[in-house]
């Protein structure tokens, strides 16, 4: 499909439209949102718990007088980072290991999938949370824990696509030529399963930014006082019946982030000929 085509349906579906809207709203408060917060994220601002439309203070304050608002903004920049970090080291690693598996195949490919699914016997969030226990809650370990758990799902679809293309004659051009196993990979195939590593890469991201927000809210992922909506769910919850805000805010946001990205990659994944409704691994 050409880059027009797959232009108008990503404009043009009502759902797909919307899930690019918020995509985008929540990409530029992440990357932007510090410039028109009034306050630190970590400032003591005001009295504590003040209610949204206090003076000063339009949605209010938390448990310790800082600024809603501003740890609004600013809440979903680390997941955000943490989830699309992981997520492309795991799809561009993942898939450039399912490709050469499917081109190699033999012992190697064996190999590779009987690790792959060790690996997906293992439950995510169960693998995540032990990894974190085991070796810290510092943004680097997430990102590298994010990337591991989700590269062996990314592996197994991507290999499955390569697979379809490794009998095809351009690749048994290739291989007449003389070009180098390498070269076959990276030239020739790896181009050709591209549009599958692209929505990989949003399925997985969604999946990703609920995982990062459950850690925190579990007491496992990002650490106080970095503003993150989990963490913000997590301390609203022991004032959720006098302060409610304190909770639906914050899950508002990850639930609109959540949504538009799986609007948007159903939108992608029909553009593209692609089916996206499978459960993730």
């Amino acid at each position: 499909m050409s880059n027009k085509s797959v232009l108008d349906v990503l404009t043009h579906s009502p759902g797909t439209s919307i899930g690019v809207f918020l995509v985008a709203i929540h990409l530029l408060s992440a990357l932007f949102g510090f410039l028109f917060v009034p306050y630190g994220p970590t400032e003591l601002a005001g009295v504590s718990l003040l209610a949204p439309g206090s003076p000063g203070f339009s949605l209010g304050t938390d448990v310790i007088g800082r600024d809603y608002l501003t740890r609004l903004v600013l809440g979903g920049r680390t997941s955000i980072f943490v989830a699309m970090l992981g997520v492309m080291i795991a799809v561009v690693s993942g898939g450039l290991i399912g490709v050469s598996a499917a081109y190699i195949g033999g012992f190697y490919d064996d190999v590779i999938m009987r690790l792959v699914d060790i690996k997906l016997s293992i439950p995510g969030i169960l693998f995540v949370a032990l990894c974190v226990v085991g070796f810290g809650r510092s943004i680097p370990v997430l990102t590298i824990v994010i990337a591991i758990n989700y590269m062996p799902g990314a592996l197994r679809i991507i290999r499955s696509q390569a697979m379809t293309q490794v009998p095809l004659d351009y690749v048994k051009s290739a291989r007449l030529r003389g070009d180098s196993k390498l070269s076959v990979i990276v030239r020739e195939l790896c181009p050709n399963v591209l549009e599958v590593v692209v929505v990989e890469f949003a399925i997985r991201t969604s999946s990703a930014i609920l995982a990062v927000s459950a850690l925190s809210f579990l007491g496992l992922g990002i650490s106080p006082p970095t503003p993150d909506w989990g963490l913000m769910v997590y301390e609203g919850i022991q004032q959720i019946y006098f302060a409610p805000w304190l909770v639906l805010f914050p899950a508002f946001l990850i639930s609109t982030l959540v949504i538009g990205l799986n609007f948007a990659t159903d939108g992608l994944a029909n553009a593209l000929g692609l089916d996206a409704a499978r459960g993730l691994d």
